[in-house]
């Protein structure tokens, strides 16, 4: 299998895991050090038991994945790194209310040995179509 067939599938198992809600799973396709930007925070995550614990949060709260699909995947292979970015249609649940979310995300993979782990992601949200 190619390094962007092993890059793609890794993808996948992260787009599938936080999909389907699997918080260990999904946190499993991130290395230690990952940073996060999202559009809804104020402020960066520097790592990823800071994502985990501010997850943790949400959930007790009532969050929860219900779906995700992933469209229009684009990979820039750079040696041991890869850069995805890809359309995201998101649905969530926070406590009572479900939402549809359409973002776009930029995701960078680095090679640890075998397998292709996240070590940044950068979530904005979808410009209004003209």
């Amino acid at each position: 299998m190619s390094r962007e067939a092993q890059l793609r599938q890794a993808a996948a198992e992260l787009v599938s895991a936080f999909a389907s809600n699997d918080t260990k799973r999904y946190f499993s396709c991130f290395s230690e050090d990952a940073t996060f930007i999202f559009h809804s925070l104020a402020q960066p995550l520097h790592s990823r038991r800071e994502y985990e614990a501010l997850w943790q949060q949400w959930q007790s709260e009532g969050f929860a994945v219900l779906d995700c699909r992933s469209s229009n995947a684009v990979v820039n292979m750079q040696g041991d790194l890869a850069i995805l970015y890809h359309d995201v249609a998101t649905r969530l649940r926070t406590g009572e209310e479900e939402m549809q979310l359409a973002e776009r995300e930029t995701i960078v993979f680095r090679l640890h040995g075998e397998h292709w782990l996240a070590c940044h992601e950068h979530l904005s949200t979808l410009p209004p179509l003209t």
